[in-house]
C-alpha cells in the first residue's frame, strides 16, 4: 500500500537503518496517526523480531501484567524461541528475547518493533526497570540492533523515555514526532484511494476528523461526505460512535482529567489560561497538572497561544484537535437518535457556529502554506492572536521583516463580501491595534476565506488574500 506524505520520517528511518550503530528509535504522536503503519510498510520484510502490547482498555489489573507477558511470550515462540517455561516477569521476558536475537545474529540488522510499548508497563510489573536492563545491558552495546518503539500515550513516552531521569536518560538516539496529514496529503490519501471528493468537501472533512489517517480511511467512496459522516459518527454501533471515550482511555493514565480539559476548551472559542482550566475542571493543582497540558499539547489536542504582546506565562490554550471539537459540539450530550443528524443540519446555526471556529484551527494547522502564499516562507514569524478594549483579531503574524499580517479567518461557501459595515469595522481594529499596542511595524491587512473575496469598492483594501487551493499548496 502507497505512503502518502512522511517523507522527511521515512528519509530518516531509512538512514538510521544503514548508519551501522546501535540505534534507539521512539516514534510516538496522537492515536491513529498512522505509527504502525509507517513502520510497517518502511520495512516490511526486514523485521527481526515484532510485538504489539494488548490494549488496557478491556483487562483491568494484575490479569493485564499476565496478560502482557503471555501475549509477548507468544511472539517470542512466533519469532523460533524455544521456552520450556512461560516468564512471569518482564527480566526473564527480555532476557529470553536477548537470547533468541543472538541465534538469529548474522552480521545485518536486526530490527526490533515493539508497538504501543507504554501499555506492557503495568502497575507494579517492574517492566521500565527490565526494559532499561535489556537495552543498557544488551543492545546499545551492539551495532547490529535497531529497537523501534512505538506508543500514544505522549505523557508515558515523555516522561520515562524522551525526559527519563533514571536508566534510560539520554539512551534514546532518535526521537520522531508523526503529526496528522496536511490537507494536501489528504487530497493525495483520497486520490489514492479512488474517492472523488472536491475540495470544499476535503476541508469539510478535515474540519471534522482533522488529517487522521484512520478516519479517512473510513469514508465510503460510494457515498457523499455527509452521508459518510451519518454512517461513521450518528448511527447506532459508528465506527466512531465512541472513539472519542477509546480514544482517552488508550493514551492517558487518568482519562478523566483530560477529558475534563477537553470538554472545557471546547466551550471557549478563545481558550483559557491555566489558572482559568483550574478553576473550571476543579483539578487540584500541581505537577501532575502540568504534565498533562503537556501531553495533551504534545498529543495535538491542545494549543499554546499568546495575545500580541504578551509573555508566554500569560498564554492561553485552544483546543484544536477536530474531533474532538466536532464531537462536544454535536455528539456529547446531544439528545438526539437521527441517524442522518449531519445531512439534516447543514445549515444550522450552531454548525455555522462550530464552522468558524473549526476553519481558524485549519488555518494554524497550515501556517507553512499561509507563509508560502504571503511569500514570506524564509521570514521569521511569531503568530498570535490579540484583544482590544474594544476589538479582537483572530490571528496575527508577525514578522522580522517589520511588517505585521493582521489575518480575518472567515469561513463562507461562497466569495466574501465586505460591505461598508465591515469595511469601517476593520478599519477600526487595524487602528485600534496600532494604537493599543503601540508597534512601530506597519500593518497589513489579510484575508482567509475558503473561496476568496468578491471584488467591490472595498476589497482593495485588504492586501492579501488566502483561499483553500493556497492551503492545498504541496509544499517540500
Amino acid at each position: 500500500m502507497e505512503i502518502i506524505g512522511r517523507k522527511h520520517e521515512i528519509a530518516e528511518l531509512e538512514d538510521l537503518y544503514s548508519n551501522g550503530r546501535s540505534e534507539f528509535v521512539v516514534l510516538y504522536g496522537r492515536r491513529r496517526v498512522g505509527k504502525t503503519f509507517l513502520v510497517n510498510e518502511v520495512f516490511k520484510d526486514r523485521f527481526t523480531f515484532t510485538h504489539t502490547a494488548l490494549s488496557p482498555v478491556e483487562i483491568k489489573g494484575k490479569e493485564l501484567m499476565k496478560m502482557q507477558l503471555r501475549h509477548f511470550s507468544h511472539s517470542l515462540i512466533r519469532h523460533g524461541a524455544i521456552i520450556h517455561e512461560e516468564p512471569t516477569n518482564w527480566l526473564d521476558a527480555f532476557f529470553i528475547l536477548e537470547r533468541l536475537l543472538e541465534t538469529k545474529a548474522d552480521g545485518r540488522r536486526m530490527v526490533i518493533f515493539i508497538d504501543e510499548l507504554p501499555w506492557l508497563d503495568t502497575p507494579r510489573s517492574s517492566f521500565i526497570t527490565a526494559f532499561e536492563a535489556f537495552w543498557n545491558g544488551w543492545g546499545s552495546k551492539r551495532d547490529d540492533v535497531m529497537l523501534i518503539v512505538c506508543g500514544s500515550a505522549v505523557s508515558w513516552i515523555s516522561d520515562k523515555l524522551l525526559g527519563s531521569k533514571g536508566g534510560l536518560y539520554n539512551r534514546t538516539t532518535s526521537e520522531i514526532k508523526l503529526k496528522p496529514f496536511t490537507l494536501s496529503e489528504c487530497e493525495e490519501f483520497y486520490r489514492s484511494r479512488q474517492i472523488m471528493l472536491d475540495r470544499y468537501d476535503i476541508l469539510q472533512g478535515y474540519m471534522i476528523f482533522g488529517g487522521v489517517p484512520y478516519y479517512l480511511n473510513l469514508i465510503n467512496r460510494s457515498g457523499s461526505l455527509a452521508q459518510n459522516v451519518d454512517r461513521m459518527v450518528f448511527e447506532k454501533k459508528g465506527k466512531l460512535s465512541d472513539e472519542f471515550e477509546r480514544l482517552f482511555s488508550s493514551m492517558f493514565t487518568n482519562p478523566d482529567e483530560a477529558i475534563k480539559v477537553i470538554r472545557a476548551l471546547s466551550g471557549k472559542r478563545i481558550g483559557y489560561t491555566r489558572e482559568e482550566l483550574l478553576k473550571r475542571t476543579g483539578i487540584t493543582d500541581g505537577g501532575g497538572f502540568t504534565k498533562l497540558l503537556k501531553s495533551l499539547e504534545e498529543s495535538d489536542f491542545i494549543r499554546r497561544f499568546r495575545y500580541f504582546g504578551e509573555k508566554m506565562k500569560g498564554a492561553r490554550y485552544r483546543l484544536v484537535d477536530n474531533y474532538c471539537l466536532f464531537y462536544l459540539n454535536f455528539m456529547y450530550k446531544k439528545d438526539t437518535d437521527d441517524p442522518a443528524f449531519w445531512q439534516h443540519n447543514q445549515h444550522s446555526p450552531s454548525v455555522n457556529a462550530w464552522r468558524g471556529f473549526s476553519f481558524e484551527n485549519v488555518c494554524a494547522d497550515h501556517m507553512k502554506e499561509i507563509k508560502f502564499a504571503l511569500g514570506i516562507s524564509g521570514v521569521h514569524t511569531e503568530t498570535y492572536s490579540w484583544k482590544g478594549k474594544e476589538s479582537q483579531i483572530d490571528m496575527i503574524i508577525d514578522r522580522d521583516d517589520r511588517l505585521i499580517n493582521l489575518c480575518e479567518c472567515k469561513y463562507t461557501v461562497n466569495e466574501f463580501t465586505i460591505d461598508k459595515e465591515y469595511d469601517s469595522r476593520l478599519r477600526t481594529r487595524q487602528a485600534h491595534f496600532a494604537e493599543e499596542t503601540g508597534t512601530r511595524k506597519s500593518t497589513i491587512l489579510t484575508f482567509i476565506t475558503p473561496f476568496g473575496l468578491k471584488r467591490n469598492e472595498y476589497s482593495g483594501r485588504i492586501a492579501s488574500v488566502i483561499t483553500s487551493d493556497d492551503l492545498f499548496m504541496k509544499l517540500k
